[in-house]
């Protein structure tokens, strides 16, 4: 499993991180999100809202993992979208 995944499983137990569509739009707008996970195997109405309101609040977005992939690493199942709202984390996933 690559880097990014394993330390996506750190976060989620420390709580770093949120994760269904709904909950990461409705934080996005609280501005507590500072990255998304978006599936690559998304529907496309879900990435465009997505998408969409992740410009509208300037966030970055990374699109190149499944749902399985990622559902995987947090230990939840059927997760499309996956919020960081923790920003010391975010610089360990960036690195």
């Amino acid at each position: 499993m690559d880097k990014i995944l394993n330390n996506l499983g750190l976060c989620q137990r420390a709580r770093g991180l949120i994760s269904g569509e709904e909950n990461v739009l409705t934080e996005l707008s609280s501005n507590k999100v500072n990255y998304i996970f978006l599936a690559k195997d998304a529907s496309e109405n879900t990435k465009k809202r997505v998408k969409d309101k992740a410009k509208y609040y300037q966030i970055e977005f990374d699109e190149s993992y499944t749902s399985m992939e990622l559902s995987h690493a947090i230990g939840k199942e059927n997760r499309m979208v996956i919020g960081i709202t923790n920003s010391s984390f975010l610089k360990i996933l960036k690195k």
